[in-house]
């Protein structure tokens, strides 16, 4: 049985229909969105960065350049196999098959990338989780969030709803945001 479309059998089941089901390693969107994320980073340079929904692991990849070590978690096991696959050369870089919901990593980090995951939540969980992932950063660590501004009935949240909460509930400082053509970015540091 298949539950919502945001449960982790429905995602394997799209992971294991097509290996890019969203196509984040071939799209100019996608291509441009990344570009976007790495200039909104707030430092050249990060200790450890914490990528939950990491999918299939591109931006994860170019996360490793800029990070000393990339922690990322993915919710589908077909989408994990295929991001170890895409990183296998990166020692910095660890990825478990995990929910965000149920289980954030341990240990404290300088960077938590919360990208297309927001919308995937209702806005009481989607609140607790970013509380607690606010609670992780070190002193002057950066949360940057990023989300699609389309509608999908897969998503129980608009993206712009997703940067409402955030904004909201972190007990951070805004220190930039950006819009872009289907998109946008919003960065904060922690206090």
């Amino acid at each position: 049985m298949t539950d919502s479309p945001v449960s982790e059998a429905a995602f394997d089941a799209r992971y294991r229909r097509s290996s890019d089901p969203w196509q984040f390693a071939t799209s100019t969107y996608e291509r441009g969105r990344y570009a976007a994320i790495l200039a909104a980073l707030g430092r050249d340079s990060y200790r450890r960065a914490f990528e939950p929904g990491c999918s299939i692991g591109v931006l994860t990849q170019l996360l490793a350049t800029r990070c000393d070590r990339v922690i990322a978690t993915e919710l589908s096991a077909t989408a994990v196999r295929l991001a170890r696959q895409r990183c296998a050369g990166l020692a910095n870089v660890e990825i478990h098959h995990s929910h965000l919901a149920d289980r954030i990593p341990p240990g404290t980090f300088d960077l938590v990338i919360f990208s297309e995951i927001g919308y995937y939540f209702s806005i009481e969980s989607l609140r607790q989780i970013a509380v607690a992932l606010a609670g992780r950063l070190e002193p002057s660590g950066e949360f940057i969030a990023t989300h699609w501004l389309g509608e999908s009935p897969d998503h129980p949240l608009h993206g712009d709803t997703v940067h409402a909460v955030l904004e909201e509930c972190l007990p951070c400082d805004k220190t930039g945001a950006s819009r872009h053509v289907g998109f946008r970015i919003d960065r904060w540091r922690a206090r």
